[in-house]
């Protein structure tokens, strides 16, 4: 089953989508979605990074809220950046150095930085271990490290299940 299904979840999650879209329950969109449902995920499934086992769901519906009141609060800054004097900004890349282990924390807290305005997520070193972080605004690289480092690795680790380096 796992051969012809992968990932049961999304394989169900495409055939209700796709019979949402179509608007019709008819025998045929049944099919159509149901082949679909299970060729899409064979397709993509080297792409999929493997759900970890023992994380957390709660915690990253906790931890998702907090990255979107950041994102808007993030929004109003950049916006009273970029609307007072652009050479006052002290735009810089900084080196954040990373200690998840799990691939699927890596590829969230990258995601996180890159979607919070005023930061972007410039590079992943091939070990993983350090993250090259552009920031509009950084008057202290140091500060900028420590705060992504509390504000969404640490909550990651909690989420996601990590060994300790």
């Amino acid at each position: 089953m796992n051969r012809l299904l992968p990932h049961p979840a999304q394989s169900l999650l495409l055939l209700l989508i796709w019979l949402i879209l179509m608007g019709s329950f008819a025998p045929g969109h049944w099919l159509l979605g149901g082949l679909l449902a299970v060729v899409i995920p064979l397709a993509c499934n080297r792409l999929l990074i493997e759900h970890p086992h023992g994380w957390k769901p709660l915690k990253l519906l906790r931890f998702l809220g907090m990255v979107i009141f950041d994102i808007l609060i993030a929004n109003f800054q950049v916006a009273r950046l970029t609307l007072g004097r652009i050479d006052k900004l002290r735009p810089a890349f900084v080196e954040v150095p990373i200690d998840l282990d799990n691939e699927l924390a890596v590829s969230v807290l990258v995601s996180v930085v890159s979607l919070t305005p005023g930061s972007l997520a410039a590079d992943l070193s091939v070990d993983r271990r350090t993250l090259l972080v552009h920031g509009l605004d950084v008057p202290d690289a140091q500060a900028m490290i420590d705060e992504i480092k509390q504000r969404y690795e640490a909550p990651l680790k909690e989420i996601f299940p990590c060994s300790d380096t």
